[in-house]
């Protein structure tokens, strides 16, 4: 059902003939649509709502079907704002540096970060160069959501009132962290401010913050019952922040998956015969050179390039900053750059350059044709790209190829140099060389041993035995490590030969964790050292029963869960600095040197928060841990005395393949989430494409709605449901077939 059919909200209906897109450019504000550019808008919104179907089925889900391709994104466009206006707005104000003008004086920094990197100018002009194609597609994107807008007039944009096309070139990529966003905010606002300003803790990673990240797996037919290829799509994002949606054309456009919210592609999903599904690398291709400035007697800077001294490269940035009084004021700064990026620190003196991909069209290209490939050849065809920089890809396709694939966007280094510091500016040889030739990268497809996966961790153990090894590559190929879900992917990939799409949904939400399997030994051997009958061994001693028997997995029911996640947590906390100090992870530090002390200090804080929180030691995990959504805001306001429902799987933090990040809230005992498993999707590739998928709620952001939240349950228990996509799928399961507009 279209949500705005049970909003309440009266709205202006505009059919798809001549005569009423013709009223409704003539009656857009000044702000939405040019007087002189009204009837050309309204002829080329004509044609597309003439050729453009949307059905959505019974979930909700919005299975766009267009003539052409560019029809197809009109559609897609306006289904997306049809779900949540609201995210593909503020996915915008971000994506463009201008977040302030909603939300004023606290989003002035990054936006200056923003538009440090893009500049709105530079995009125009990339844009008039772009081939006719993909013209042809963002001005249908800026049709799609423009034509939401004037036919409803109740949707009260915050600040953009036209979306233009060259706007999708700024936000191109589909990941939920840029690679702009490891710039620290505090740090540019001291450089830019003059102000003297220390790193917070969250950027100096010392606070206790939930990973973000994925799951990917692909299966070889060897490695299935039915010999068909099998891939897991697994992303781990703040939720609601993709779209579910099917998008088809008849010139062969035909992808289903989780769109990001305004975007017109599909960025972990599948095709007839592709599957692709993207995790966040832990490749280092962002880089800092830290610069030897020198201002001469002019005023103007300079900095040392061997044995020259270049000119710096000024910018005026001039941001529109919201008042209280809700008007706009200008703010200007003059910003910095030299051959290696834009100036976005001062350490020891020296400006620091930080040095990022910036392929804004390539970038597009790339995510919007690998949804149209038809086999790896293909796919790898258009990663020559090289226009993917955060991204590892696991892919699977219908003539049984599977691969592990690293971003394509990897410069070339002199090894001698730790890139993961930040390096002499001043001396050439730390300068990129170009970008690295994808075979030269590691990766993995076809591997003899029939799977291959990736949690976020290094590539080295990507595919067990037939992984890369690190020996031959240069070490900024990783920078993250292992991580606990690691060996669990491994422990579920490794227990069969015989996979089907239900156990490999089984092995996504397997519920072994293996930090605690880890972790927990300890503890319970540094309770076994105290000396017997002292009073702390008593006092530990019902929890300490309950941890030696655990089998350390997840469940609603178990109370040994609840008592583990709260003394993980506090022993994080305790040994966070230490760790960061000794350049160890925090699982390797508490297992490998966290003293007995520290081990039993937290579990005693761990049973006090129990007791004064729950009334006891012993509280079933589901009652602690829960799924809440009040409304459709984008930072949810939890309570304890609104209905909620409990979810058995834990923070990819200890190991959980299903990951769910939740934490208390000011004036909330209970823990609740708002990341992790958002989006996930099994998918069979035999001759018949099949899949299953769940969202986390539901597709709309819309209170109203009946698909705000009618996949709770089945996210909560990991029963995904059926995904239709083939045309023969729906029968039976259409709840509404419409137009644009109507």
């Amino acid at each position: 059902m279209h949500h705005a059919q049970f909003t309440g909200v009266s709205r202006r209906r505009v059919l798809g003939t001549a005569a009423g897109l013709a009223v409704a450019a003539a009656a857009l504000p000044a702000a939405t649509a040019v007087a002189a550019d009204a009837a050309p808008t309204a002829a080329r919104w004509r044609r597309h709502v003439a050729r453009v179907t949307i059905t959505r089925d019974d979930w909700g889900v919005a299975h766009v079907l267009g003539e052409s391709d560019a029809d197809a994104v009109f559609g897609m466009m306006y289904a997306q704002a049809e779900d949540d206006f609201n995210r593909v707005e503020t996915n915008y104000l971000v994506a463009l540096g201008r977040l302030a003008e909603a939300e004023g004086e606290s989003a002035v920094w990054q936006d200056l970060r923003q538009r440090l990197y893009l500049d709105h100018e530079e995009l125009k002009k990339a844009h008039a160069r772009c081939p006719a194609w993909l013209r042809a597609l963002t001005q249908a994107w800026a049709d799609g959501l423009n034509y939401y807008l004037a036919t409803h007039p109740e949707v009260r944009p915050r600040v953009i009132r036209r979306f233009e096309p060259w706007m999708p070139l700024s936000f191109s990529e589909g990941s939920i962290g840029g690679d702009i966003e490891s710039v620290p905010l505090s740090r540019l606002e001291a450089f830019y401010s003059g102000r003297a300003l220390p790193m917070t803790d969250e950027e100096r990673g010392l606070t206790f913050r939930e990973p973000t990240g994925s799951n990917g797996m692909a299966i070889a037919p060897s490695h299935t019952r039915d010999g068909h290829a099998l891939l897991l799509i697994n992303p781990h994002t703040s939720f609601f922040f993709r779209a579910e949606q099917h998008v088809t054309s008849r010139q062969g456009l035909n992808a289903y998956g989780a769109a990001t919210w305004g975007q017109f592609f599909i960025y972990q999903g599948f095709n007839a015969d592709t599957g692709w599904m993207h995790t966040s690398s832990g490749v280092d291709n962002i880089d800092n050179f830290a610069e030897t400035v020198v201002t001469g007697d002019d005023g103007r800077h300079r900095y040392r390039y061997g044995d020259e001294l270049r000119p710096v490269t000024t910018k005026q940035v001039t941001l529109s900053v919201r008042t209280e009084d809700g008007g706009q004021e200008e703010r200007r700064f003059t910003t910095y750059a030299t051959h290696h990026g834009p100036i976005v620190r001062e350490e020891d003196g020296k400006w620091i350059a930080c040095a990022l991909m910036n392929k804004p069209v390539d970038a597009l290209k790339q995510s919007y044709l690998r949804t149209r490939t038809r086999d790896y050849d293909e796919y790898i065809g258009i990663a020559e790209l090289k226009a993917n920089s955060s991204n590892n890809t696991l892919f699977a396709d219908s003539r049984g190829d599977i691969a592990f694939l690293m971003p394509q966007f990897m410069p070339k280094r002199d090894d001698r140099f730790d890139y993961l510091k930040t390096v002499d500016g001043s001396d050439p040889a730390t300068d990129w060389n170009g970008l690295h030739s994808l075979a030269s990268m590691p990766q993995v497809v076809n591997p003899k041993n029939g799977w291959a996966f990736n949690t976020n961790n290094w590539p080295w153990t990507a595919a067990g035995d037939d992984s890369p090894d690190a020996a031959d590559y240069p070490r900024y190929f990783d920078r993250f490590g292992e991580n606990p879900r690691g060996p669990q992917a491994i422990r579920v990939l490794s227990a069969r030969k015989d996979f089907t799409p239900r156990t490999l949904i089984d092995a996504a939400f397997d519920p072994y964790l293996t930090a605690f399997a880890r972790l927990i030994p300890g503890l319970v051997a540094a309770w076994d050292a105290l000396p017997p009958g002292s009073a702390r061994k008593k006092r530990l001693s019902a929890p300490i029963a309950l941890l030696r028997d655990w089998d350390t997995r997840w469940s609603a029911e178990s109370t040994a869960m609840s008592v583990a996640v709260f003394w993980g947590e506090d022993l994080w906390a305790m040994t966070a600095r230490a760790a960061a100090d000794a350049g160890l992870s925090g699982w390797d530090y508490m297992a490998d040197r966290a003293t007995d002390t520290q081990r039993l200090d937290a579990l005693g804080t761990a049973v006090a928060r129990l007791e004064r929180d729950f009334g006891s030691q012993e509280v079933p995990w589901g009652d602690i841990n829960r799924y809440q959504r009040n409304d459709g805001a984008i930072v949810q306001e939890f309570s304890d005395d609104k209905p909620s429902v409990p979810v058995p799987f834990a923070s990819s933090r200890w190991g959980s393949l299903a990951s769910f990040g939740a934490r208390s809230y000011p004036g909330t005992k209970r823990y609740y989430g708002t990341s992790g498993n958002s989006f996930v999707a099994v998918v069979e590739f035999g001759p018949r494409v099949r899949a299953w998928a769940v969202t986390a709620g539901g597709v709309s952001g819309h209170p109203e709605s009946p698909h705000f939240a009618d996949q709770v349950e089945r996210y909560a228990s990991g029963e995904l449901r059926r995904v239709y996509f083939h045309p023969d799928e729906l029968t039976g399961h259409v709840e509404r077939r419409y137009r644009p507009g109507d």
